[in-house]
């Protein structure tokens, strides 16, 4: 898990989250991710269509590209909402969450942690480079 939790917030800028929209899928950027307890979690609010096709299916799909390796982590994501210890991690480790409205008292401040999840690091050619499970 650390070697994945480093390769998205270190390594990359942008993580790319792809979620099931009805029948299609439906990929968009994600920031980066917080390591609180052994668990990897990110963010979102509860009115975003992302929060509402987590809620329909929770397996998800998170690609990430640091300009030579890239990685590919199948997972479920488990809504952690109710941790209030958890949101206070993430609300110390981005200065900029309480102006965006992510505050202990906002009830559509919403957190997942990756459960399940099968990385894959990859080189450029495609070769594995190395593989999680957690």
């Amino acid at each position: 898990m650390e070697e994945t939790f480093q390769f998205l917030k270190i390594n990359t800028q942008v993580n790319y989250l792809t979620t099931i929209n009805g029948d299609k899928p439906s990929c968009r950027p994600f920031g980066d991710p917080v390591l609180f307890e052994n668990k990897i979690y990110i963010l979102t609010n509860k009115q975003k269509k992302v929060s509402k096709q987590i809620a329909e299916n929770n397996h998800v799909c998170i690609v990430a590209y640091d300009g030579e390796d890239w990685i590919r982590i199948n997972c479920a994501l488990i809504d952690d909402s109710t941790n209030v210890a958890a949101k206070q991690a993430i609300i110390d480790e981005f200065p900029w969450a309480p102006a965006a409205g992510y505050t202990l008292d906002n009830p559509d401040f919403q957190i997942f942690y990756l459960a399940n999840a099968d990385a894959t690091i990859y080189d450029e050619d495609g070769e594995v480079l190395s593989t999680h499970h957690f």
